[in-house]
């Protein structure tokens, strides 16, 4: 999978955090998930089509999903509710629409995220690796995987 698909997503989340969250994200090195799942529970889950197709997805324990919802809300979000879900769904939300405006390519659409509660409920692409990406951040860890490829 090429750097230039990877990228994007990346790029917006360290952005997306640094100015909305003023929460800053390190990016660690990208390695194969070999299980195939997400790492953390809650996770923004973006499909990708077209010229690429696959699924994104930003996971985050439940402790940081609650920290990110109460900045992004500007209140005190206490547990993983239908409010911090929202959230969060915004959160990938803007994700996706970072990373479109660098993604390579005219003819590749990005899906509106869902959030999904379990990693055990999240798929992969068959037959697709899955790249991760491991980002610590001062409130917990976060990861992103991408698993793309082109048609």
């Amino acid at each position: 999978m090429k750097a230039a698909y990877i990228n994007p997503f990346v790029n917006a989340v360290i952005r997306l955090f640094q100015t909305m969250m003023t929460l800053p994200v390190n990016a660690g090195s990208p390695a194969l998930n070999q299980d195939a799942k997400p790492r953390h529970d809650v996770c923004g889950v973006i499909d990708v089509s077209g010229e690429v197709n696959g699924r994104v997805v930003v996971s985050m324990p439940e402790p940081l999903a609650i920290t990110l919802a109460s900045e992004l809300l500007g209140d005190t979000i206490e547990t993983l509710d239908e409010d911090c879900i929202d959230a969060v769904g915004e959160i990938a939300n803007m994700i996706a629409g970072n990373a479109k405006t660098d993604f390579p390519g005219g003819a590749n659409a990005i899906s509106v995220p869902q959030v999904v509660v379990g990693r055990e409920k999240v798929a992969y692409p068959s037959a697709t690796p899955v790249i991760n990406i491991p980002c610590e951040t001062d409130e917990g860890p976060l990861d992103i995987d991408v698993a793309l490829k082109t048609c």
